[in-house]
């Protein structure tokens, strides 16, 4: 472990302590991402990886897709350096960050060469997500800047800065030069090997991590953050204090425990599994897809094998033939478990080969099957003469007792409405997203759906919509009443993608629209006591992931931090049946858990060599709170709480039907509660 090496930059001007050092000679040489980055990088959307292929300890790369960082020697020094152009160098930077939230009145420093002029390279300093940092950078060949990254948009996919200073300064790209940023309070003071250049004062963030950006290509060398005694010692109390209080919380808490433990061999898959009762014994079974992609990219994946087990490990059925090489996805695939016909037993509905297809749940023989559609012959990607389909919904657009329409869509154009015997009803289009969600907007037992941003009456009209005029689809919807009012009417709630987030009334039109980056994966829960009604919690990701931002039911923003680089599917727990439910990031030991309304990770996984891939939460043994199901492609582990429910009413929440299962659906969970017995 070489990064703690104690080197001088520069004299100090007073007396100082480290708080880090690093001259990156701890990495192996070449890129830091190698060999997931060759894989496609949006595996991390709703799949957890610790590093893409180096760990990066005690460094992160924030912008977890972009495989921006190579390490080399120059004259037998390493150097980390940012070899990427930035695919959007108007909206996002690279960054390589490290320390903690707490650090604060410190002197960040670093040797850097700008090997481009086109875009800013520089220093990242008070940093509290990768859209809200303070930036000293070198630009043009002739500019020192110093400058606010800020972390709302007011234009489609272009960084927000409030420009704090601006210094004329030739530089060229054969030698490295000094950048240092000595911060106090509000006030800012840069200097360019040890010249004072820029100064300023201000005061929105007054502590964070640190570390370097570059949106073109540069190289940094020896990087160190100091500061005074008396500051390290603020800063280790605070970080006590902060620990104090998590392991309070902790304790607090129940601990996971492991209740089941399934092998997949061959079999498994990334988060493309789905529950039911496929056997008809009462008890949750598990049904795994796996896939392989055609074409290109994720657009036209298939199913090539179906495995159904029971919850002890017992192979139901399978059809297809299983691989291990046909596990990870990063796209939905249209497969779900739904007594569709409304007798009592379970049935599979899936596309496979062209086909819409229903299989008996006990043993997976075809029932019926019709071929969908003819490819549109407007498409740009028209590989097929019949689509292929994306995901499978269920909707109750008849007014029966069970939704038993089915919605079949492909990946953001069309989608079509099937009824049980699969006889096609009618069909739509638009910019559709990624997956529907159904509400009874009039109260006549018939539903209405949210697609994409387009309000659909159940017998196919166009209610409202704003797919035009909005750039970017809808990656997580979700419409209903979540004030504490229940005379209030139902609002339509959207992340939409890099037209962050969207809150439309009944008659579609836009009551918010704030650019928080690229929002999706978002959850509905009673995640605040603090806060009238329900919140929405949602996760960032292209170009700026890992960024969670909590907002209330009126489309409120109520808190933002960054506590991990990755998207998660942010799915609600109700892990104490009290009424507050947290939130599940991934199944990590350490950078996973559980986080409550104020983004403390409350709940953390034991240390016990479980996998971390991918997760679920649901009650599988009946008492109202959840459970995690923990999975990678090889087994699959099932953590229970450590202690039984204490009380006479337990929270027992409504949520979306299983059968509406989607690595992009909005999850609501709606406040209940039941008598324990």
């Amino acid at each position: 472990m070489r990064y703690l090496l104690v080197f001088v930059l520069v004299p100090a001007a007073a007396m100082a302590g480290d708080l880090f050092r690093d001259d990156f000679s701890r990495y192996p040489a070449g890129w830091l991402s190698a060999p997931v980055g060759q894989l496609n990088a949006a595996i991390q959307e709703y799949h957890y990886l610790p590093h893409r292929g180096v760990p990066l300890a005690p460094w992160a790369n924030p912008i977890n897709h972009q495989d921006a960082w190579v390490v080399s020697d120059e004259d037998g020094k390493p150097y980390l350096e940012q070899h990427l152009m930035t695919d959007w160098p108007e909206w996002y930077t690279a960054l390589m960050i490290t320390g903690d939230p707490e650090w604060s009145n410190y002197t960040a420093e670093v040797r850097m060469k700008p090997l481009s002029f086109r875009y800013p390279a520089g220093i990242a300093f008070r940093y509290h997500t990768n859209r809200h940092f303070y930036q000293f950078a070198l630009v043009g060949g002739n500019r020192a800047v110093l400058r606010l990254r800020l972390p709302i948009e007011t234009e489609f996919r272009r960084m927000a800065w409030r420009d704090l200073g601006s210094a004329e300064f030739q530089y060229d790209t054969r030698r490295y030069y000094h950048l240092r940023v000595v911060n106090s309070g509000p006030s800012i003071k840069a200097y360019i090997d040890g010249k004072l250049v820029l100064e300023a004062s201000d005061s929105e963030i007054l502590k964070g991590k640190a570390g370097v950006s570059a949106t073109f290509p540069a190289r940094f060398q020896d990087f160190a953050i100091t500061a005074p005694d008396s500051e390290l010692a603020a800063i280790k109390s605070r970080i006590a204090a902060r620990e104090t209080e998590l392991a309070t919380l902790r304790a607090a808490n129940s601990k996971p425990v492991v209740w089941k433990k399934i092998n997949t061999p061959g079999f498994g898959a990334g988060r493309n599994i789905r529950l039911g009762d496929l056997d008809g014994d009462g008890r949750t079974d598990i049904l795994i897809g796996q896939n392989i992609p055609r074409v290109r990219g994720d657009a036209f994946s298939h199913l090539s094998c179906l495995t159904a087990m029971n919850l002890d490990g017992k192979v139901l059925w399978q059809t297809g033939k299983p691989d291990p090489r046909n596990g990870l996805l990063t796209n939905d695939m249209p497969f779900q478990v739904h007594d569709i016909d409304g007798d009592g037993a379970a049935e599979v509905v899936l596309v496979r080969d062209f086909q819409l297809q229903i299989l008996d749940g006990k043993t997976g023989k075809r029932k019926l099957a019709t071929f969908l559609p003819a490819m549109d012959a407007t498409l740009k990607e028209r590989p097929y003469e019949l689509n292929s389909g994306d995901s499978i919904a269920f909707l109750n657009l008849s007014g029966g007792k069970t939704a038993s329409e089915i919605l079949v869509k492909d990946r953001y154009k069309f989608f079509w409405i099937y009824d049980r015997n699969l006889k096609l009803l009618w069909k739509g289009d638009g910019q559709t997203g990624h997956f529907p969600y159904a509400y009874d907007m009039d109260g006549d037992g018939k539903q209405e759906f949210v697609m994409g941003y387009t309000l659909w009456s159940h017998d196919g009209r166009r209610l409202w919509s704003r797919d035009e005029e909005l750039r970017d689809h809808a990656d997580g919807i979700t419409i209903g009443n979540f004030s504490d009012d229940p005379k209030a009417p139902p609002m339509a709630y959207a992340c939409g993608s890099d037209e962050g987030f969207l809150l439309f009334d009944r008659e579609g039109r836009i009551l918010k629209h704030i650019r928080i980056g690229h929002a999706q994966s978002p959850s509905v829960a009673k995640y605040r006591a603090d806060i009238p009604g329900l919140q929405l919690l949602t996760i960032n990701y292209w170009r700026n992931p890992g960024i969670l931002t909590l907002i209330d039911a009126q489309g409120n923003i109520l808190k933002q931090d960054e506590p991990i680089h990755s998207g998660s599917p942010l799915l609600p727990v109700n892990w104490r049946g009290d009424g507050i439910e947290y939130s599940l990031l991934s199944g990590n030991a350490r950078e996973g858990g559980m986080i409550d309304g104020q983004f403390r990770c409350v709940v953390m996984f034991p240390d016990d060599g479980h996998p971390d891939l991918a997760s679920m939460t649901a009650d599988l043994t009946g008492d109202a709170r959840d459970e995690i199901i923990l999975w990678d492609q090889q087994r699959i582990w099932i953590y229970t709480q450590d202690q039984p429910f204490k009380g006479k009413r337990i929270y027992a929440p409504v949520r979306n039907p299983d059968f509406n299962e989607s690595n992009y659906r909005t999850t609501v969970s709606l406040p209940a509660w039941k008598t324990v017995q």
